[in-house]
């Protein structure tokens, strides 16, 4: 499982013309299931990204988590985190689990971070979506388990 976290101000998700997801100030994660990618990965990075101290403090250090800091996650499933292009033109995707077992993997890395008492949004497994970043800092890590 690979997750692409990046702290914003605010984030949305639009499908169709729709806004089906935004947050305001809290973390934006791009997540990669991987094929052989288990729930035991999803408890990891859900807990890890609960507890993850990338909110500045008073004195400007990485002290506070999303819950310190009142914020929300918006979580967007993206295959293209196992794209390969080492070889070639064109990047192979064999990694990326494929959709009948990324989406169950998806759907409880996500009720994992609700268990964590934390306010998540999302975006529509499998759609064509159009996100909307506004980074803060930018801080952006790539979480991987």
């Amino acid at each position: 499982m690979r997750a692409v976290v990046q702290r914003v101000n605010q984030a949305s998700v639009t499908v169709d013309d729709q806004v089906v997801g935004h947050i305001g100030r809290g973390l934006l994660i791009l997540l990669g299931i991987k094929t052989d990618d288990t729930e035991a990965e999803a408890k990891w990075m859900a807990q890890k990204i609960a507890g993850l101290r990338i909110f500045a403090d008073d004195e400007s250090k990485f002290n506070l988590s999303l819950r310190d800091v009142d914020g929300s996650v918006l979580v967007v499933s993206q295959f293209t985190l196992y794209g390969d292009a080492r070889k070639g033109r064109r990047p192979s995707f064999s990694d990326a689990a494929p959709p009948d077992l990324a989406e169950p993997l998806v759907n409880r890395f996500v009720e994992l971070l609700r268990a964590e008492e934390l306010p998540v949004e999302t975006g529509v497994f499998g759609a064509l979506m159009q996100v909307e970043i506004h980074n803060d800092g930018p801080v952006t890590l790539i979480l991987e388990k």
